[in-house]
């Protein structure tokens, strides 16, 4: 990694960068979920801002909005996720800023999902400790701790 990744609280002015991150038709793809509109997806971010149950941050990269990492509690068990810009791939951006996000979010166990064919993202979980749970056709499931 060349350049310096840091976390910090989401902002109104961020919603229209992770915006177009989440448009881009590879990361959709291999994260297997759709892009959103424009409305439904400032509903949800609206959504995720006023739950103080989420943990949201913003990753910088060499100070520019290079993606979003979120937790959040589903059927009992909390979840981690992370969406990281096309142009900030295979540059560590990932792994760093999950690693970062485990040393504020300290609720054990984590768990992940990762679409079968997002192998980068499941080396990053790897790299920080998660470990498969379980697998099917479709996707792995990883837990930390």
């Amino acid at each position: 990694m060349t350049g310096k990744v840091l976390l910090r609280d989401v902002t109104e002015d961020d919603l229209p960068i992770l915006f177009e991150q989440q448009l881009e038709p590879v990361a959709t793809q291999m994260a297997a979920f759709p892009a959103r509109d424009r409305e439904p997806f400032m509903a949800l971010w609206g959504n995720i801002q006023r739950d103080n149950t989420i943990f949201k941050q913003i990753i910088l990269f060499n100070g520019h909005v290079a993606g979003n990492i979120v937790s959040w509690e589903q059927s009992g068990e909390r979840e981690v996720g992370y969406w990281i810009g096309k142009a900030y791939w295979g540059k560590g951006v990932a792994t760093q800023a999950l690693r970062r996000f485990l040393e504020q979010v300290k609720a054990r166990p984590l768990y992940a999902h990762v679409a079968r064919n997002n192998l980068g993202s499941f080396r990053v979980l790897q790299k920080c400790g998660f470990t498969i749970l379980s697998e099917d056709a479709e996707e792995y499931i990883l837990k930390l701790g």
